[in-house]
């Protein structure tokens, strides 16, 4: 290891990071996707004064949502206030977000035509405010406090961009996959490439670790994965800047975990639908990241600790263990339960010496 400064050997040592590393922790370390959104009384209040893309273009009102969700829940690791979809700006194409706070993407990209028009993104200096919120957080956060960038994954900022916002059926994306391959090739390797430089700026703004987001691959099968999305997955991952760990993570994926894992990550997240036990006996060396029913939340505090128990066990105390949700929190998500649950994941978990 090169030297590193003293705050440089706090994060690297903290619970988070050496989960990653599938190092022996002192707890299971636990953080919670969209940690900061509309289930707290603080975001509500800064969202009372400015929209939700406003919000993510303000750096100094994106670290303050960021911060507080970590101070208010003391998890083990703060990640960015942003949106997967601000990436799609850089590409030339115009991002809106609706009254319900859904995405909408003008001019989707249909036909071959349309890749053509889709920006080579040499530069992602456009993103500069996202770069500048995470110093920002940097700053704020405690010393041995880890901070996650992050990223939509090749599949799925795809799918929004032809779909032109979110889908059930995929019929667009799928329709462009299956009738022309080369253009379906151009496109996601467009993205990756963004994507690649997105993610290394936002480790060279100061943070340490960085997730890729694919929340709808699930939608495909194992042979649609393997031809259309790995490579491209895989390329992205392998260009993040070395010694940062990289999480993967997807939703309604159990099915795909091995491909997942071929495909990289130092972490491969899971959601709720697969025994995190049979995940790893699947996937083998390598960190996992979950996996609580986000709606278990809204139950009594006693069937949350139950819940978060059972994955414990089933984890089983293997090194490589981050607590998290099986997707991000929901809006109406009672605040107490999610303090209750990082308080009883730390006290469920600690070791003895």
């Amino acid at each position: 290891m090169s030297e590193r400064s003293d705050s440089d050997l706090e994060l690297y040592d903290s619970p988070f990071m050496r989960a990653c590393r599938r190092e022996p922790v002192p707890y299971t370390p636990v953080w919670l996707m969209r940690q900061a959104g509309r289930y707290m009384r603080e975001y509500r209040e800064v969202r009372a004064r400015t929209s939700f893309l406003e919000l993510c273009k303000t750096p100094e009102l994106a670290a303050e949502v960021t911060v507080t969700a970590v101070e208010r829940l003391n998890v083990d690791a703060a990640i960015i206030f942003a949106d997967i979809l601000l990436i799609v700006e850089p590409l030339g194409l115009r991002l809106e977000f609706g009254k319900d706070e859904g995405p909408i993407i003008h001019d989707p990209i249909r036909t071959a035509e349309d890749v053509d028009r889709l920006h080579e993104v040499e530069s992602v200096e456009s993103l500069n405010y996202v770069y500048e919120a995470i110093r920002l957080t940097r700053r704020a956060l405690s010393s041995n406090l880890p901070l996650i960038g992050f990223c939509g994954a090749p599949f799925t900022i795809a799918s929004y961009i032809v779909e032109g916002g979110g889908s059930r059926n995929y019929v667009h994306t799928k329709r462009l996959m299956y009738t022309d391959a080369g253009a379906w090739n151009v496109l996601m390797s467009k993205i990756s490439r963004a994507l690649v430089r997105y993610l290394n700026a936002q480790i060279e703004a100061g943070a340490q670790a960085v997730q890729l987001f694919d929340s709808w691959v699930g939608c495909l099968s194992q042979d649609d994965y393997r031809k259309y999305v790995l490579p491209h997955t895989r390329s992205v991952i392998e260009s993040v800047t070395h010694g940062t760990p990289v999480i993967q993570f997807g939703t309604g994926t159990a099915t795909l975990l091995e491909l997942m894992r071929e495909a990289g990550g130092d972490v491969i997240g899971v959601d709720w639908r697969v025994d995190l036990g049979d995940a790893w006996r699947r996937l083998g060396d390598v960190a996992i990241m979950g996996n609580l029913d986000p709606v278990a939340l809204f139950a009594n505090r006693d069937h949350v600790i139950a819940q978060a128990r059972k994955i414990l066990d089933s984890a089983n105390g293997r090194d490589g263990h981050i607590f998290n949700l099986g997707h991000g929190i929901l809006p109406e998500t009672p605040v107490d339960n999610v303090i209750a649950l990082v308080e009883a994941v730390h006290e469920m978990s600690l070791k003895s010496n």
